[in-house]
């Protein structure tokens, strides 16, 4: 497969923190701002070489002694849900999605504090404000919306960030409430974002960083068939 070439511009690097994924590790990344003429085109090139959007930046982990952090996309032409997904997808039938300007919302700022507190209390983003949270929802150059996902009775059950490139949807944030476990909503909003890109003919969809040692990040080789960026390419991966 052809290796991206990524054009000439600023990049910057990080200083080491602790790892939000590794216990033990440091993690350092490059970034580059989102800017110039034509954003969406330059978000599209640097996806293709492994780099994620946040806000206004496009950032890669660029660590010293750890390549745990792997890029992985979904064929979404190809992906067929199997027995569990299947039911994943029955069992949220009921909900309703709207998709909507990347526009913070109150509501949605109370369900992403819940999801943190619940899913990621030692997390860099639990003291988010409704600033912060405005600005990671609304800072943004390129297309991006958000999807709500409401039950029969119109409570709010779910969010998701996304990015729309012309190769696929790039999942930038998602969060539900987290007292729902039997609905396995996380996955849900994957499969959904998987027929979404069916429907609109885009081939993949970008789910970040898969991280084999990490229980948060590892869930997603369950979509398959799946590519992860290697040095040779993006190359076909099956668990």
């Amino acid at each position: 497969m052809k290796r991206v070439e990524i054009p000439s511009r600023f990049f910057f690097s990080t200083p080491p923190a602790p790892c939000p994924y590794l216990a033990g590790k440091l993690e350092k990344k490059i970034v580059t701002l989102l800017a110039g003429k034509d954003p969406d085109n330059l978000h599209n090139t640097l996806s293709l070489a492994g780099f994620r959007r946040s806000q206004d930046l496009a950032y890669r982990p660029a660590c010293d002694d750890c390549n745990a952090c792997i890029p992985i996309r979904v064929s979404a032409e190809e992906f067929q849900p199997g027995k569990s997904f299947r039911r994943i997808i029955n069992t949220n039938k009921d909900l309703n999605a709207r998709v909507m300007p990347a526009i913070a919302e109150p509501e949605h700022f109370d369900l992403f504090h819940r999801y943190l507190r619940s899913r990621h209390s030692d997390g860099g983003m639990a003291d988010m404000s409704f600033n912060d949270y405005q600005a990671m929802v609304e800072d943004s150059p390129v297309r991006t919306q958000l999807t709500e996902f409401r039950d029969e009775n119109k409570k709010l059950l779910a969010v998701c960030l996304t990015d729309q490139m012309d190769d696929g949807l790039s999942l930038v944030y998602s969060f539900f409430e987290p007292e729902l476990a039997k609905r396995s909503l996380g996955s849900f909003l994957v499969l959904w974002h998987l027929q979404q890109a069916k429907n609109m003919g885009l081939p993949h969809v970008y789910l970040g960083y898969w991280i084999s040692e990490s229980p948060k990040m590892s869930y997603k080789t369950r979509f398959t068939p799946a590519e992860i960026l290697t040095r040779e390419g993006w190359q076909s991966f099956r668990p």
